[in-house]
């Protein structure tokens, strides 16, 4: 067994371990999401955490982990006679984002439920980590079926398996602990809501600090067991002061002046739901019960807020985290009352500190919740489009609107997501075919009707059915999948007056924010003066392409052809990535091509290499004007998809346009 990198060994990162130990000292704080850049010591951490956990008293042979003082009394395993615990330490399990469901819930033996009618139960990961930790490294590329068991367990505190009528339910309460790196997509906001704390984490920008870190991670790498020995006077006293705390904890008093304080603070930040005030409340307990104190002061309050409430104030992927401080200190003493029960209310100035007592003590760190560089807002007409043309600054999205659905014809079989139909493992039953691999989805009405012809031969003589493995029939079902929708963006000089360039800009990060609730993949391209580039390559990021978007200049001709040329490249490379996942090309454009011999001839022929693949498009008109041209029109008849102006682009007022992109691209 590999010796874990020594927690107390960890340099720098005070929030992070902080929030760590708080769930250490009270797992009903419900968990910690780590959010930062690679390479910051986020999995290191998390995997040294499960050696200051303390040890457990189990059931001897309970496969899931039941306390002897009060053990599940609908333990798969049970009823349990007392006798003597076995003691071994509390486990951390690593659920992998491409695990299967059976892996993370447990499988049930079908061939034996139908054949011989025994209930027997696998358990798979949720057993495993109850009463101790789960472990989700990357956990916003964690497929939606999995985050929604996931979510159902955390909150019910319990796993239920069914198949076919046969039922099987264990208790599954667990600190849940996730990684991520937002640079590859964001978490659903009701996962997001399940993690009780959340801390940005980067690296150090100070030399001495990042020198100490290369020092200890190469004593390590040259000696693991030397390197945890000396540290483990520091990891012995931590895991002792979590246990002082732990037996503190119920004394803890949180008055009423505390309490004040954190329903004001989470009012003030508009958070959604009750949640945040409770996750609150057992977090200022908890870092008084830390600090070995009884009494939470309004410094417990400020620290818990920094917590607690920056992934819970994200309305959209393109928020900042983070809060505002100077606000929160605001709110802290307008609502904090000298002569409250509070026998001592500590300083609700902006040095609170947070109730962090050594050897963790690290000052409080609030997450970065800063803006971009402010941009420029001054009016200019733009130049005409030619080579002459002079670059406009980049301008401000207007307010994004709930865009219809747009969605890729016929059935596919990529990535799980709720855009387009697919072949998935979940979804509404469509039909039966024989199981491919382990059976997991049986289709008792199809496995019956392909018995039944062959009782006889088998010599069946009671009631039971006799059921080989030839007869099984698993479910074929429907569901959605996510695409890769790729951006081919104008930024030419017709597009730059700013009116018009903020209605595009508004358009796309509306198609953005639809595009990261049904889990999409994403690419940008843009176009203008004599090229085109990939601004972004495909990626889960949708904040990333926001980024992109927000600060894309205009200017300079019209380089259609390349754009299409440039995009088309870009599909084909991520085709051999990932030949299941289909494409979405969204051309935003008004359809004029200039610069170069014959412009608007070499974009047609660059249209038609899309409507030749059957690649589904949609042209996102952006002219304006009394006169017409009807130019993106035309490109959208060249691609073989639909065009839409910006107005019929919102869900309210636009119609059957997947059936025109369909009906559209057969008629090409």
């Amino acid at each position: 067994m590999s010796t874990p990198f020594p927690f107390t060994a960890v340099v720098g990162q005070d929030d992070l371990r902080l929030a760590l130990l708080l769930n250490a000292v009270s797992p009903a704080v419900g968990g910690v999401l780590v959010r930062g850049e690679k390479g910051t010591a986020k999995s290191t951490a998390v995997r040294a955490l499960s050696a200051l956990m303390p040890e457990l008293d189990v059931v001897p042979g309970c496969r899931f982990s039941c306390d002897p003082a009060a053990p599940d009394p609908a333990c798969p395993d049970g009823p349990h006679e007392p006798g003597t615990p076995r003691t071994r330490p509390a486990r951390m399990v690593e659920l992998p984002v491409g695990a299967s469901e059976d892996r993370l819930v447990g499988a049930l033996d079908i061939e034996r439920a139908l054949a011989e009618g025994v209930k027997a139960f696998e358990p798979g990961l949720l057993a495993d980590a109850h009463r101790g930790i789960l472990y989700v490294d990357e956990v916003n590329l964690l497929h939606d079926h999995l985050v929604d068991l996931l979510l159902d367990a955390a909150a019910m505190g319990a796993s239920y398996v069914e198949r076919e009528g046969v039922s099987v339910r264990h208790a599954a309460r667990f600190l849940l602990v996730g990684t991520m790196n937002p640079e590859e997509g964001e978490l659903r906001p009701q996962l997001l809501d399940r993690f009780g704390l959340t801390v940005e984490v980067a690296a150090s920008r100070e030399p001495d600090q990042r020198v100490e870190v290369v020092r200890r991670r190469l004593a390590y790498d040259d000696d693991p067991a030397g390197f945890a020995a000396r540290w483990a006077d520091e990891e012995v006293a931590v895991r002792q002061h979590i246990v002082a705390a732990r037996r503190l904890l119920p004394q803890v008093r949180l008055g009423d002046g505390a309490l004040r304080q954190i329903a004001a603070t989470c009012a003030a930040f508009e958070v959604d739901g009750m949640r945040a005030d409770i996750v609150m409340a057992r977090t200022a307990t908890a870092l008084a019960a830390w600090a070995g104190r009884t009494d939470v002061l309004a410094e417990d309050v400020r620290q818990a807020a920094l917590l607690a409430l920056p992934h819970r104030r994200r309305r959209n992927p393109f928020d900042a985290p983070g809060l505002d401080e100077d606000k929160l200190d605001e709110t802290l003493q307008e609502f904090g009352d000298p002569e409250d029960d509070d026998p001592d209310p500590g300083p609700d100035g902006p040095g609170g500190g947070g109730g962090q007592p050594a050897p963790e003590d690290g000052g409080p760190q609030g997450a970065d919740g800063g803006a971009g560089p402010e941009e420029d807002d001054g009016a200019g007409e733009p130049q005409p489009s030619g080579a002459g043309a002079g670059e406009q600054s980049a301008v401000r999205a207007s307010e994004p609107f709930r865009t219809k659905a747009l969605s890729v014809p016929g059935i596919g079989q990529g990535a799980a997501g709720r855009r387009s139909r697919a072949r998935t493992e979940h979804g509404r039953t469509t039909g039966a075919r024989r199981p491919r691999g382990t059976l997991t989805k049986l289709h008792l009405a199809a496995t019956v009707q392909a018995a039944a012809p062959h009782q006889r031969a088998r010599g069946r003589s009671g009631p039971g059915l006799v059921v080989r493995r030839d007869d099984l029939r698993e479910a074929a079902r429907e569901g959605r999948e996510g695409n890769l929708v790729l951006f081919v963006v104008d930024a030419s000089g017709s597009m730059a007056a700013r009116q018009r360039m903020s209605a595009v800009k508004g358009a796309v990060l509306s198609l953005l924010l639809d595009a990261y609730q049904r889990r999409d993949k994403v690419g940008l391209v843009t176009f203008r003066g004599a090229a085109a580039e990939v601004a972004l390559p495909p990626t889960s990021s949708v904040d990333a392409a926001a980024a992109r978007l927000e600060s894309l200049p205009t200017g300079g001709r019209t380089p259609l052809a390349a754009g299409l040329l440039r995009a088309h490249e870009v599909l084909r490379v991520e085709r051999l990535r990932d030949p299941a996942r289909r494409a979405l090309v969204v051309v935003v454009t008004d359809g004029r091509a200039t610069g170069g011999p014959e412009p608007v001839a070499l974009a047609g022929r660059a249209a038609r290499l899309f409507a030749a693949e059957g690649v589904a498009s949609v042209v996102v008109d952006c002219e304006s004007g009394p006169v017409r041209l009807g130019l993106a029109g035309r490109l959208a008849g060249e691609l073989g998809g639909t065009a839409v102006t910006l107005d019929e682009l919102r869900a309210d007022s636009i119609a059957g346009l997947v059936k025109d992109v369909q009906g559209n691209r057969r008629a090409a």
